[in-house]
């Protein structure tokens, strides 16, 4: 189920399924977290609200703007969404704004700290991972 607060797209809250994470945006405290796994059966539609929220904070953003994945696997649609999600999160970070994106991964899963190091690729933006 999808939640959407104020005008704005201030706040997100997608609730997780088992195959979709939870989303929570809170564009006044500059936190997203994306969280569970994500292997939707359409992953544009899916991540549709987060990118269009992003979007739209992009005018306003909050410094610093912090961002955590906490991802048990994703497919390789939801990868290409999240990128989009991240090259978003990469202009307000040119423009100025601090930026911070934590990779959660859990000890031992070296293919979740791998594809993160994946993702970091494709953007200019700090990645800090975390071993949980």
């Amino acid at each position: 189920m999808v939640h959407i607060i104020a005008s704005a797209m201030e706040i997100l809250n997608i609730e997780n399924t088992p195959k979709t994470p939870s989303v929570k945006f809170n564009g006044k405290q500059g936190k997203l977290e994306v969280k569970g796994r994500s292997i939707p059966e359409n992953s544009v539609e899916f991540y549709r609200p987060l990118i269009d929220c992003l979007g739209q904070y992009a005018s306003n953003p909050v410094s610093p703007t912090e961002v955590d994945f906490q991802l048990e696997y994703f497919n390789t649609s939801s990868s290409k969404c999240i990128i989009n999600a991240l090259k978003v999160l990469e202009t307000i970070h040119k423009k100025g704004t601090e930026v911070i994106i934590n990779w959660h991964y859990e000890d031992g899963d070296d293919d979740m700290k791998d594809s993160g190091e994946d993702l970091q690729v494709n953007v200019s933006l700090p990645f800090n991972f975390k071993k949980i």
